[in-house]
């Protein structure tokens, strides 16, 4: 049974129910979750997994099991797990999901001030990074961060929306991303839309305004190969 993603129509959801599906030493898996799972170059989530006595299993990371269908919730071994069919409380480290979806969304807006084909990317806790295929060099930190700052201070709304996939194979410039493809074969895709901004496949967790992601610096402009930049940024 597939695992129902929660944090793809609230990313704000910081608690919920749960069944427990299956555990074992490797971790849980749950009907539905609101930890978001690694991919797309964004972290998993940590958090607890509260039982009905009151008991706290740790949640140290989250990742897709092999099927892609479901969600692993990995926890610290030795621990006793729930069991299959028992109802819990999922909890959310909330400070650290946040910190990740301020940096997510600040990206997108790198790949607006940015406009070239992005080969990589990696969200940390407050800081991430894009790498870009830039034909000519000369990038400039400050006025990156001037661009990025204006756009974050229009306080543009974020949202989602779906498309089919056959059409996104008719908008192949919506896909930004050379390394990471947008999943298909569902039938569906995610899209997220910064208003007036931006728009492109994503299954992150964003923001729901610009403003929210605070003050964005770019910190480092670093040369990868011949048309390679890395470009780091940091939000406080």
């Amino acid at each position: 049974m597939p695992t129902e993603l929660l944090f793809r129509d609230d990313a704000y959801l910081r608690e919920t129910e749960a069944r427990v599906v299956a555990a074992d030493e490797t971790g849980l898996i749950l009907d539905r979750t609101l930890f978001y799972a690694q991919g797309g170059g964004q972290p998993g989530d940590r958090g607890q997994v509260v039982r009905e006595d009151g008991s706290v299993t740790a949640v140290l990371d989250t990742v897709y099991g092999p099927d892609k269908s479901t969600v692993l919730h990995r926890v610290a071994p030795g621990g006793t797990l729930p069991m299959a069919g028992e109802r819990v409380r999922l909890a959310l480290d909330w400070p650290l999901r946040h910190a990740r979806m301020r940096v997510h969304t600040a990206l997108h807006l790198l790949s607006v001030a940015l406009p070239y084909p992005v080969t990589g990317g990696s969200i940390g806790d407050g800081e991430g990074r894009l790498d870009f295929d830039i034909p000519d060099a000369g990038l400039d930190k400050d006025a990156v961060t001037a661009r990025l700052r204006a756009m974050i201070a229009q306080d543009a709304a974020v949202s989602e929306r779906w498309i089919t996939d056959e059409e996104l194979l008719a908008n192949p410039s919506l896909v930004k991303t050379m390394s990471v493809k947008p999943p298909m074969g569902s039938g569906r895709v995610r899209l997220v839309a910064i208003d007036g901004l931006d728009l492109q496949p994503c299954g992150g967790t964003h923001v729901r305004r610009t403003a929210e992601i605070g003050t964005a610096t770019v910190t480092a402009i670093e040369k990868k190969g011949k048309q390679n930049r890395r470009v780091r940024l940091a939000v406080a």
